[in-house]
């Protein structure tokens, strides 16, 4: 994380944070207010996700008291910079350290589940469990297919589901995540498949949202509804 974005969201939370001293104190009935607090709120979550959770709310609004003011600033900038160093360098650690963690316990769940029965392990490290069969046509990484699906962690929690939003995807079979791409290759249309992708066939140390830490086995349940007709979707174009 930049520096400069950090800065940014400390004075944004600061902000809120400086007007908060009670639950009365600040009023959320116009447009500006209420999306000042939307603000805050997810500058706040982000920090937070970041282990920012010790810092001086007191301290943000007397600083941005100062800047509003044009006051003499308290700190020198090469101060400033030091301490936006040592809070990137301890979110930098907390990030691998979780990191490490959740690789560790990716590995630990794998290991287990892999002797579940019903669960298939193939080559790659894949697991797969059938939960439905069928006898339909099997995609190949050339075909476009209709699909369900449920994501969630090895603790259960969603991140995604096309299920919940009621509406299923048409997604090309070579251009998901690994795992998909192996798992779908397996599937006859109409079948459900409980997938556990290894985060080496997901997302890796990568994580492409807050919701998904990085090194994460993921799971998902998946149901192939159909192969997209070529021709149709040609003429579709």
């Amino acid at each position: 994380m930049k520096q400069h974005r950090l800065a940014a969201a400390v004075a944004l939370v600061g902000l809120v944070l400086a007007g908060c001293d009670s639950q009365t104190s600040v009023e959320l009935k116009t447009p500006a207010q209420k999306a000042s607090y939307g603000i805050g709120l997810n500058m706040g979550k982000s920090l937070a996700q970041e282990g920012m959770d010790d810092l001086d709310s007191k301290a943000v609004a007397q600083g941005i008291e100062d800047a509003v003011g044009k006051k003499e600033q308290k700190l020198k900038d090469e101060e400033l910079v030091e301490a936006f160093a040592a809070l990137q360098k301890r979110a930098e650690e907390r990030l691998a350290k979780m990191s490490e963690e959740s690789a560790a316990a990716g590995k630990k769940f794998l290991e287990e589940n892999g002797k579940k029965a019903g669960v298939t392990t193939t080559a790659s490290g894949l697991q797969y469990e059938v939960v439905q069969k069928a006898d339909g046509a099997q995609p190949k990484p050339t075909d476009v297919v209709t699909v369900h699906y449920t994501g969630k962690l090895t603790n259960g929690t969603v991140f995604d589901s096309s299920v919940e939003r009621g509406s299923p995807i048409d997604l090309p079979v070579s251009g998901v995540i690994p795992g998909w791409v192996e798992g779908l290759q397996l599937m006859h249309v109409g079948e459900k498949y409980k997938l556990y992708i290894p985060s080496e066939l997901a997302y890796g140390a990568q994580s492409p949202s807050p919701a998904i830490p990085a090194n994460s086995v993921l799971v998902f349940d998946l149901e192939l509804l159909a192969i997209k007709d070529p021709a149709k979707q040609d003429a579709a174009k």
